[in-house]
């Protein structure tokens, strides 16, 4: 019997923390999820659960849709991806919410992008009769840029092309970005992520003031 009296109960076990971690996750279809979906999904509720932690309300409306893995140079990411829907609320706690995820996945980086649905040119035979601009594929990834730097602000963009006629984005961060020293290690992986996500190449730097 139970010693803890009529207010208290005990820690849920693991099993129910398990059942009540899954809730963050929504797949299409009702596709089972990953293991790492699990693992994001229970950091999340983790986080929700923490009484201590100042962004427990804001995660309590933050669900995922997936997640996946992305190799870089020297270091790997878990790209997040969220349903554009609860993405006003990532964009609220971005940086803290990222830095909460990276103590429970060391050594890897997490991004956050919104899952954003493309319209390709045959959209009028699905029914809809004008594409609206966020929905084109130059939209989708002008977004998704924006998403994986999240919350340092773009402040430039410049197009090389190559001598092998491939095409180079270069990316300028916000300068005055008050975290730049941790974002400058965090760049190369924002390129991988970009390139995993678009199949295009993108190079992020902070411009020399």
């Amino acid at each position: 019997s139970s010693h803890l009296g009529p207010f208290l109960s005990p820690c849920p076990p693991p099993a129910a923390t398990m059942i009540n971690a899954r809730k963050k996750i929504l797949k299409e279809k009702g596709a089972a999820p990953t293991d790492l979906e699990e693992e994001v999904a229970k950091a999340l509720f983790d986080i929700e659960v923490t009484p201590s932690s100042d962004i427990k309300a804001d995660v309590r409306d933050i669900c995922i849709a997936s997640a996946q893995e992305v190799e870089a140079k020297n270091r790997s990411a878990v790209v997040i991806h969220v349903p554009f829907r609860v993405w006003k609320s990532v964009r609220k706690v971005q940086g803290r919410l990222i830095r909460e995820l990276e103590k429970k996945f060391s050594k890897k980086q997490v991004v956050f992008v919104a899952s954003r649905t493309m319209l390709d040119k045959n959209h009028r035979a699905k029914g809809i009769k004008v594409r609206p601009r966020t929905r084109t594929l130059t939209s989708v990834h002008e977004a998704i840029l924006e998403d994986v730097v999240g919350p340092t602000e773009i402040v430039g963009k410049r197009t090389r092309i190559c001598v092998d006629g491939s095409k180079l984005l270069k990316v300028m961060l916000d300068p005055k970005e008050k975290d730049k020293d941790s974002v400058e290690g965090r760049l190369a992986v924002y390129s991988a992520v970009y390139k995993k996500l678009t199949n295009k190449e993108a190079q992020f730097t902070f411009p020399t003031v």
